[in-house]
């Protein structure tokens, strides 16, 4: 069984999430035995577009951005426009896949966005949240009163060598505001809902995190091995 290292970090500003993602692929790149890494953490108030995202998708000017302390980056994830900020669990996993799937080529590409998917289907499901994919969308939803909304997003980079950066961002208790200044994910016809607006009782990162580690060991196969900085969450 392969071992992923879990590191909890707290809340990082983005590009030097992304610095960090970059060195570990790095590292794994010209090592290919070291284990994957999973890196948890919160970000500041950020947009961030993708390789394939519209420009038009942001709501706000550049000054609008500075005067409200929001940060906007172009990056090189797939799909469209997205929101982080705090209360939102932000996974990004580090995994070497043709190891973790023991296969090579294209389909391990499709697989493993919709093994995302499902760690966070299990992860919400313990609270009591059934939570599902959506036909022509990436990402996780929940059904409504107000129609199909959208819980969390998936967007990734996969090396040629089979390496992932970027991953998933689970709302758990963001202001969800923030997301009125885009179109999140180029979606126009669907909202945005958090797992804090689904329970009757205040949920907070900290009951989260522990069953999301579960659901990725389980659904990737993998040994989730718990960095001390993972430790402190509580």
């Amino acid at each position: 069984m392969q071992i992923v290292d879990v590191q909890w970090v707290g809340c990082l500003d983005y590009l030097v999430a992304w610095e960090w993602q970059k060195e570990l692929i790095a590292e794994r790149t010209a090592k290919p035995e070291v284990e994957g890494k999973l890196l948890l953490l919160e970000h500041p108030h950020t947009y961030t577009l993708g390789r394939n995202g519209r420009l038009q998708n942001l709501l706000l000017s550049e000054d609008q951005l500075k005067t409200e302390r929001i940060a906007f980056y172009q990056v090189d994830r797939g799909g469209d426009i997205t929101y982080h900020g705090p209360g939102q669990l932000v996974g990004y996993p580090i995994l070497p896949l043709k190891r973790i799937y023991n296969r090579p080529g294209l389909g391990i590409v499709r697989r493993y966005i919709t093994d995302l998917e499902e760690v966070l289907i299990q992860t919400v499901a313990h609270f009591g949240v059934e939570a599902q994919r959506l036909e022509g969308h990436r990402g996780v939803w929940v059904e409504t009163s107000s129609g199909w909304d959208k819980l969390a997003a998936v967007g990734v980079r996969i090396q040629k060598e089979g390496i992932t950066s970027h991953g998933f961002a689970l709302n758990v208790n963001p202001d969800l505001t923030y997301f009125d200044n885009i179109i999140p994910c180029g979606i126009r016809d669907h909202g945005v809902m958090s797992l804090a607006q689904l329970l009757p009782r205040p949920t907070t990162i900290s009951d989260v995190l522990p069953h999301l580690i579960t659901a990725f060991a389980n659904v990737f196969q993998v040994h989730a091995q718990l960095g001390e900085s993972c430790l402190a969450y509580h």
